[in-house]
C-alpha cells in the first residue's frame, strides 16, 4: 500500500474534467493504495470520495504564486506521500519525491493574450516555459493527452519521449436532460463552444461564416462560452463585418443547454491552432453533430476519419468546408456515423487505468 497525492486545484475550473475524471474512476478500481485529494478551501465542501481510502485535504495555495512555491512544497513534504500527481505543470520545483505530472500542451507559451499587460504576460511566459522544462526534467513520468503532444514536449524539454505515456481523454453523457436555448428553437444554426482565447481562432471562424452567409443568409453562428476579457473585441469584429444578430454569443450555457445545442446545430466548427487534446468536438460526435475541424495539431489523431478538416489559418478553406457540410445531407450524415464510432475509441476508465499503471511504475522503481 502506497500514499498517493493528487493536485485537484483544477476541479472546478474549464479544464478540470480531466482531474474529476481520473478521481471519479481511481476510487473505483483501486482499493489498495490510500490517496489525498489536493483541493482549494472553496472546493471542499463539493467533493466527497465514495472510496473509504480517499481523503480530502484543504490546499489553498494558489497557481503562479510564491505560495506555491514556497507553502505548498513545505505542506507537501509534510505529507510525507510515496507519489505525488500533479495533474497540471504549476507545481513547487524544489520538490524532489517521486512525482507523475500531466502537461496538457505547450500552447500557453506560444500564444499571447491580448486582454493582459504585454510586458508582464511576456515575462510570465519566460518563466512557464522554464518551469515546463524543469518539471519534464525532474518527473519520474509525465503524461499527455496524445502522442502529437508527447513528441512535442519531449523536442522542447530535451528529454527521452520513453518516459512520457499517453492517456487519452474521453467524452460521456453529460449531467441533465437537454433543454433548448429560447431564441435558437426553429433556427438553423452551426456553433462552436468553449473559451474565446486567441488559438481558438474565432475571428477568422467569424470571417469565414460572412461567406457561409452569403449562400445561407437565414444561418446563425452560436459561440457559447464564458465572456472574459476579450469579449468586446470579438462583439466589435461582428458589428464591423455587419453581421450583428446572425452571430449569437450565449455566455456560458449549462450542460442541458449545451447538450441541446450540439444535438440540433447544422455542424460545429472547431477552428483551434493549437491543443493538447480538443475535447468539446468529440463531445460535439458524442451528440450527433457533424464536426467541421481545423487539421492542426492533435485534431486529426484525436478525431479521425470522424471530421471534415479545413486549414485554420484559411479564411476560404473554412469557409468552403463548412458549405460542403451544410450543403451534403449525405456528407452531414456520414460524419455523424463516423463521430459516433470515433466517440467509442475513448474511455475515461481505461484513462484511469493507465494512469494507475504509471504510478506503480514510478512507485517500484527505486
Amino acid at each position: 500500500m502506497s500514499k498517493i497525492v493528487i493536485d485537484a486545484r483544477e476541479l472546478r475550473t474549464s479544464t478540470g474534467r480531466y482531474v474529476e475524471r481520473l478521481t471519479h474512476y481511481l476510487q473505483q478500481i483501486d482499493h489498495e493504495n490510500k490517496y489525498t485529494i489536493l483541493l482549494y478551501p472553496k472546493d471542499i465542501e463539493g467533493w466527497e470520495p465514495s472510496n473509504k481510502n480517499f481523503k480530502k485535504v484543504a490546499w489553498p495555495y494558489k497557481e503562479f504564486t510564491f505560495s506555491e512555491q514556497l507553502g505548498y512544497w513545505w505542506n507537501l513534504r509534510k505529507l510525507k506521500a510515496d507519489l505525488v500527481h500533479f495533474p497540471i505543470v504549476q507545481q513547487p520545483v524544489l520538490y524532489r519525491g517521486k512525482t507523475v505530472t500531466t502537461m496538457n500542451d505547450l500552447t500557453t507559451l506560444r500564444f499571447k493574450n491580448p486582454t493582459k499587460n504585454w510586458l508582464i504576460f511576456s515575462i510570465k511566459q519566460m518563466v512557464y516555459a522554464w518551469v515546463n522544462k524543469v518539471v519534464a526534467k525532474k518527473s519520474n513520468a509525465i503524461l499527455t493527452y496524445t502522442k502529437y503532444v508527447k513528441d512535442d514536449v519531449a523536442q522542447f524539454a530535451k528529454i527521452n519521449s520513453s518516459k512520457i505515456r499517453v492517456t487519452h481523454l474521453a467524452a460521456e453523457e453529460l449531467s441533465g436532460k437537454a433543454e433548448p436555448l429560447e431564441n435558437l428553437i426553429g433556427k438553423d444554426f452551426i456553433m462552436f463552444n468553449g473559451r474565446p482565447l486567441p488559438h481558438k481562432n474565432l475571428f477568422r471562424v467569424i470571417e469565414a461564416f460572412k461567406q457561409v452567409l452569403e449562400k445561407y443568409p437565414k444561418l446563425f453562428l452560436v459561440i457559447a462560452g464564458k465572456k472574459d476579457a476579450s469579449f468586446n473585441s470579438y462583439v466589435d469584429f461582428v458589428n464591423k463585418l455587419d453581421l450583428t444578430g446572425s452571430v449569437i454569443f450565449t455566455d456560458y450555457i449549462p450542460d442541458s443547454q449545451l447538450k441541446w445545442a450540439m444535438e440540433n446545430t447544422q455542424a460545429y466548427i472547431w477552428a483551434s491552432l493549437s491543443e493538447g487534446f480538443g475535447l468539446p468536438p468529440l463531445e460535439a460526435m458524442h451528440y450527433g453533430a457533424p464536426v467541421v475541424s481545423s487539421n492542426a495539431a492533435c485534431m486529426p489523431e484525436v478525431l479521425g476519419d470522424a471530421a471534415h478538416y479545413f486549414d485554420p489559418t484559411d479564411v476560404n478553406d473554412m469557409a468552403d468546408k463548412i458549405i460542403e457540410v451544410l450543403s451534403s445531407p449525405k456528407l452531414r450524415q456520414t460524419l455523424v456515423e463516423k463521430g459516433k464510432e470515433q466517440v467509442k475509441k475513448y474511455s475515461w476508465k481505461r484513462m484511469a487505468e493507465q494512469t494507475l499503471e504509471v504510478y506503480e511504475e514510478v512507485l517500484n522503481k527505486n
